[in-house]
């Protein structure tokens, strides 16, 4: 067998280098245009509010503020309902929203904690009311041991669902949590072995009549046929959980966010939740208290 001569020679890398370099510059560049059209937002005169559309209260509000207070702020507004939370939240963040109304502080946490929103909450608008449901039974204290019990498998609503059977002496916390955000592995005293089961607050309103009792918002409820009268008890409602008037952090000095801000600030808004009769609004949404 004759043996062929043959050299090795190195690779040359340096394109690759190069060509590296350059993507990286491309990134850079392109996540610089980004931030700078971020921040170049300025808003119109017409503003787009974010409301969920499960929670039909929100929309109402919205509407309201539209009708009987924005225009004394030279604004106008416009009422969106995106169903993906976090979704709203990016638009938000972006400038494509100028606000949402759907959040409490624990689920705005939540969010930017997961995805670095930069999203500030301005102040609170609003309380849902949340409570315990069951088709079975007419009091807290009919509940028997071992019941099953439906909490919202989201972190933000599970905690609002455990810190209040810590409140009212159904189970005990660990201390070293913060109650408004434990989890189930969180319970250190269940003296009543109650089991639970986690849930999408979307699905709890059919699930009703197959466990024994269910913790969510009554406008989830009522978006469910489930008559308020399933309701077994509707605690004082919790600043801590009220809505938050939530805009894009680059967007708070904008002219017309200083409106909008000062529209939701208004205080026809608190007497309107108190006095209005709308069914959707009535029992649902309260007016922000002192309540902790």
């Amino acid at each position: 067998m004759s043996h062929q001569p043959f050299e090795l020679k190195k690779t040359r890398r340096w394109p690759w280098i190069v060509a590296a370099i350059l993507v990286i510059i491309v990134i850079i560049g392109g996540w610089h245009v980004s931030r700078e059209q971020q921040q170049s937002v300025t808003f119109g005169s017409t503003l787009k509010v974010h409301f969920e559309p499960a929670m039909a209260g929100e929309e109402r509000l919205i509407h309201y503020v539209a009708q009987h207070i924005a225009p004394d702020y030279g604004i106008r507004l416009e009422a969106v309902g995106l169903q993906d939370p976090v979704q709203a939240d990016r638009a938000v963040a972006q400038g494509q929203f100028a606000a949402t109304i759907y959040q409490h502080q624990w689920w705005l946490k939540q969010v930017v904690d997961a995805n670095g929103f930069a999203l500030t909450s301005t102040m609170p608008v609003f309380q849902w009311v949340f409570g315990i449901y069951s088709d079975r039974y007419a009091s807290v204290a009919a509940l028997p041991a071992g019941a099953e019990i439906v909490v919202p498998n989201d972190g933000a609503n599970q905690g609002q669902a455990l810190w209040l059977l810590q409140r009212i002496g159904l189970i005990g916390l660990d201390p070293a949590v913060e109650p408004r955000s434990a989890k189930l592995k969180d319970i250190k005293q269940n003296p009543h072995n109650y089991n639970f089961k986690e849930l999408d607050l979307l699905t709890m309103p059919r699930a009703l009549s197959s466990v024994d009792a269910a913790i969510g918002y009554v406008s989830q409820f009522d978006a469910g046929k489930v008559p308020r009268d399933k309701g077994i008890l509707f605690p004082p409602a919790p600043q801590t959980f009220a809505s938050q008037l939530v805009i894009g952090t680059p967007y708070l000095n904008d002219e017309n966010i200083i409106k909008l801000k000062k529209a939701f600030a208004d205080p026809r808004v608190q007497q309107w939740l108190k006095e209005t009769d709308d069914p959707r609004v009535q029992g649902v949404l309260v007016p922000v208290s002192a309540h902790e």
